[in-house]
């Protein structure tokens, strides 16, 4: 490396030498000094390591294309690919070697050199972002890096740059590639948006993470105090939501006296606690065994005249039923039934569990039938708890112990233990009955098995069992759920031939399947069949009736149907918005446009 330098002075004082010996001899022109031999890859390398700056701004045949070769072997040396980009520049560096370095310095413990690489870059150019975004991705594909913080770090860079737009369009790209920002990257872009009043990007950006299930899953919650301060530092008032989520967070951790704490806070500051945040104090302070204090804390909610839940009861009965208290768990079944709260899955769970351990058969299969009757579906924890249960105690399950455990097969993908345990039924003499048939036809069709849930429908009439509205229903969904319409059709014609009147469930399925293959005028069709049936249009309707609308690039038409639902008294949820975004098409144009 140092002969390469110094070739040039070396030859030069050489021909002086001969010039003062040789005084007599011709006195020829002198030969032009011959080029410094190129730099190698390897020397260059070595003189980087060697810290020999000086000289390598000298050497006059360093180009990008050499030190991008350079850099790959400098992988190993971050601190060296740090000196490189900081004592040379252009025309020794292009984009590409730029971006070559900021994916080395990215596996970095610390950000921060990446960081003010990236910054440095964006700020001696205009409109590189994209540029720079694509020569990251190159450089993540040639040193095998599967790692992408690099474009999280490119984001966030152009968001401490002010560029909202330059960050949001690199945002885009990611979620083209397929790259899922950081939930760092997604804060970033929030904070400035909000910072500069632009409240139409903060909405879509929020409804983006929302479809992309992005969530924070940062330990905020340690440091409420100074989570607080600096909201209220910022401008940004803490809300109730915002204190439900920090008394929430702290119960599910236990820890009680700050929750409490939080609680006090809140009220001292005119926010006044809500139904979730009693739930969330009497909750945890139930799994704890604490039942006194929850009791004070149901008191207070009802005293502030909110009204308990299925949630709050739930806790309540769990709470009790845990210290074997089975009467009083009861007791709060019957008063929220009583208030017109209605009990759920979990809390037939609950008591169908500490009845079977207490040797209270009759009873649980009472409970059993009652979930039934009132059209509520077992889950797992149903299941397991009726299989330990039983087989713990000895008993022989029957059909009203049968139903849930079909059910719960169907729901969990277990199709061939569904079947096995129906042909066991079978076996004993015990005859499945609608609500059996039905939970196992659901299962293969929701499992694409169709063909099977005819057959079962067949397998029904041959057992003098009529199916009704949900056997229909169904078995359209798995028709739908494939994209077989027709047949979907056909089977509602089907029904209503054998006197089975269609219910608004079978009308929406029948829209939701034309509207997701785009078949908006038979789509609408139906919704006017349901019309003249004296249904009228549900939240699904509209739903799927939008997101057909969207899909083809109707916005107008979808427009106009927000209105319609908004004037029927429908409330319009997050899919009916996220249906509206993905038919605006170009945020850009879209925010555009509303400014």
């Amino acid at each position: 490396m140092v002969k390469t330098f110094r070739s040039f002075s070396i030859q030069r004082v050489e021909r002086q030498k001969i010039t003062k010996a040789s005084p007599r001899t011709l006195n020829f022109p002198p030969n032009p000094p011959s080029p410094p031999a190129p730099i190698t890859e390897r020397c260059l390398k070595q003189a980087i390591l060697d810290s020999e700056w000086h000289l390598i701004k000298h050497v006059s045949s360093i180009n990008p294309l050499l030190v991008s070769n350079v850099l790959h072997e400098l992988r190993a040396s971050p601190e060296a690919v740090q000196a490189l980009t900081e004592k040379l520049g252009f025309p020794y560096l292009d984009i590409g070697c730029y971006c070559l370095a900021v994916v080395m310095l990215s596996q970095l413990p610390s950000p921060k050199p990446a960081l003010q690489l990236l910054k440095q870059m964006i700020s001696s150019r205009v409109d590189v972002s994209k540029e720079i975004f694509n020569k990251l991705v190159l450089a993540n594909d040639q040193l095998d890096i599967s790692s992408t913080v690099a474009l999280d770090m490119l984001v966030k860079a152009l968001c401490e740059l002010k560029r909202g737009d330059d960050a949001f369009q690199c945002f885009d790209m990611m979620k083209e590639k397929g790259i899922l920002p950081k939930i760092e990257t997604c804060n970033a872009l929030l904070s400035l948006f909000l910072k500069s009043n632009r409240t139409e990007t903060v909405w879509v950006l929020y409804a983006e993470m929302f479809r992309l299930r992005i969530s924070s899953t940062e330990g905020k919650l340690r440091k409420a105090r100074d989570f607080m301060v600096s909201m209220e530092f910022l401008r940004f008032r803490p809300t109730l939501v915002t204190y439900n989520t920090l008394i929430h967070g702290r119960c599910s951790r236990e820890k009680f006296e700050d929750a409490s704490i939080i609680f006090s806070e809140m009220k001292a500051k005119g926010i006044e606690p809500d139904s979730y945040t009693y739930n969330s104090l009497i909750s945890g302070m139930c799994r704890e065994g604490r039942l006194d204090e929850a009791y004070v804390f149901l008191c207070k909610m009802e005293e502030h005249g909110l009204v308990p839940t299925a949630i709050t009861y739930n806790a309540l009965i769990d709470g009790y039923c845990s210290k074997g208290k089975l009467e009083t768990s009861i007791n709060y079944r019957d008063e929220m039934i009583r208030k017109g709260i209605m009990p759920n899955v979990i809390t037939y769970n609950l008591l169908i569990h500490e009845l079977f351990i207490e040797g209270k058969m009759i009873e649980a299969d009472n409970l059993i039938k009652e979930m039934g009757e009132k059209g509520i579906c077992p889950d797992e924890i149903t299941y397991n708890r009726l299989i330990n249960d039983t087989a713990s105690k000895g008993i022989q399950p029957t059909l009203a112990t049968y139903t849930p455990l079909i059910y719960v097969l169907s729901k969990t993908k277990r199709m061939m233990e569904a079947d096995d345990l129906l042909e066991k039924i079978t076996r004993k003499g015990i005859c499945p009955d609608i609500i059996m048939f039905n939970a196992l036809i659901d299962g293969h069709c929701t499992n694409g098995n169709i063909d099977r849930g005819i057959s079962l429908l067949k397998e029904m009439e041959t057992k003098n069992i009529s199916p009704d509205e949900v056997t229909f229903s169904t078995l359209m969904q798995g028709y739908c759920r494939v994209g077989k319409v027709e047949e979907a059709r056909w089977i509602l014609d089907d029904m209503k031939r054998r006197g089975v009147q269609p219910d608004h469930i079978s009308y929406n399925t029948l829209i939701s399947g034309y509207s997701r293959r785009g078949d908006m005028n038979d789509a609408f069709k139906v919704r006017d069949e349901m019309l003249t049936k004296g249904f009228n249009p549900t939240l699904l309707t509209y739903n799927a009736l939008i997101q057909g609308l969207s899909k083809n690039k109707e916005s107008d038409h979808a427009e106009q149907l927000l209105n319609e639902m908004v004037s029927k008294g429908v409330n319009p949820d997050d899919s009916t918005y996220f249906s509206l975004i993905e038919g605006i098409g170009n945020v850009e144009d879209f925010l555009g446009n509303s400014t």
